[in-house]
């Protein structure tokens, strides 16, 4: 099954990067930007014997590695 993972930093978590494609985005033109998040997309091709343990399996590899709980949350949408 092919999943798409989406990690994206906490809301109270600041942003540098997309503060900076904010400014960047201003002086190329594209004035009234108020806020950019920079995030990451993964995609994953994964085995499962049905959908639930897909999920699960993608939950726990979040968890463990793709995701750093501390300052990002995940969410994750299987095709």
């Amino acid at each position: 099954m092919k999943a798409n993972v989406y990690v994206t930093l906490k809301e109270e978590v600041l942003d540098p990067q997309g503060e900076a494609v904010r400014r960047a985005l201003d002086s190329l033109g594209f004035p009234g930007v108020k806020k950019v998040r920079v995030g990451k997309l993964i995609e994953i091709d994964v085995d499962g014997a049905n959908r639930a343990d897909a999920e699960q399996k993608l939950r726990s590899m979040c968890e463990k590695l793709l995701a750093n709980p501390v300052v990002e949350d995940f969410e994750f949408e299987v095709e």
